[in-house]
Parts: C-alpha cells; sequence; structure tokens
C-alpha cells in the first residue's frame, strides 16, 4: 500500500514542478490541452491502481 501512496505522492510533486514550468512555457490553448491530458493520466493512474489493489484481495482471498 505505502508504494501506491509514494506514487501518489510523487505525481502530486511533479504536478506542481509541471504546472510552474507551464506556465512560462506554453499558450494558453496549448496549456488546456496538456491539462486535459494530465487530467486524463491521472484518472487512469486511479483506475489502475484501483485494478491493483482489487486483484491484490482477490488474491489474498483465494489463498
Amino acid at each position: 500500500m505505502s508504494t501506491c501512496s509514494s506514487s501518489v505522492s510523487d505525481r502530486v510533486s511533479q504536478d506542481a514542478w509541471a504546472s510552474k514550468l507551464n506556465k512560462s512555457y506554453y499558450q494558453d490553448d496549448q496549456q488546456v490541452k496538456f491539462m486535459h491530458l494530465q487530467a486524463e493520466i491521472d484518472s487512469l493512474l486511479m483506475q489502475l491502481q484501483n485494478l491493483k489493489q482489487q486483484r491484490l484481495s482477490s488474491n489474498s482471498q483465494e489463498q
């Protein structure tokens, strides 16, 4: 479980760093596209973590 929380906290720090970078390097339309992609990536990451947790739970119940 610490791996999941570590990944999430790493992602939060990356988001803060990326946000600072993006303010100066991207035009508004590109920034919006980037933010949508970033939100989609975050959503997919959460889905993967949930699936991993479900798999671990079902494996532990089988044993």
